[in-house]
């Protein structure tokens, strides 16, 4: 079988950042961009533990979706399953620069949450206890202050072989 795009990008050398995963074009001729938000450096740092990224999910899922200016553009939030990240769907040609105010915004709520994970009930999830607020809080605080707020060319662009 051939590769499928993501598995041909080098994570030995793939930082921190915000990245074009892939763009698609539906039979009605919408653009549709996938977004590579890395959250830790493959095989080089620590993963996120599952229970956090769930908890992001749950968190970025619902800002995204009640953003007035960006929700008719959201198609998906979710988590990689290496748990180094999450994918971001969009309508629209798009670039990693034109959504890192968005991220920004989106990662700053995430780190200040206080109270009840939005859908986190038995009736809402298929598994509403696996939740870590504490360490999903921090890890949007560390990738907003440490690469989002700083974020350059070589976060936003996939690593040439």
């Amino acid at each position: 079988m051939k590769k499928i795009a993501s598995f041909t990008i080098n994570h030995e050398c793939l930082l921190r950042g915000v990245y074009v995963s892939r763009r698609d074009t539906t039979p009605k001729g919408d653009v549709i961009t996938t977004f590579d938000v890395r959250l830790t450096e493959p095989n080089r740092q620590d993963a996120v533990s599952p229970e956090a990224l769930h908890t992001i999910e749950h968190l970025a899922a619902t800002y995204l979706r009640n953003r007035a200016d960006w929700s008719d553009r959201i198609v998906y939030w979710g988590p990689m399953g290496c748990c180094t990240g999450s994918y971001l769907l969009m309508q629209g040609e798009l670039q990693p620069a034109d959504i890192i105010p968005l991220l920004t915004d989106m990662f700053s709520f995430i780190a200040g949450f206080e109270g009840e994970i939005p859908g986190a009930t038995p009736r809402d999830c298929g598994n509403y206890t696996f939740n870590d607020l504490p360490a999903a809080k921090a890890t949007a605080r560390k990738f907003l202050d440490e690469v989002l707020l700083h974020i350059g060319e070589e976060n936003m662009r996939y690593p040439e072989d």
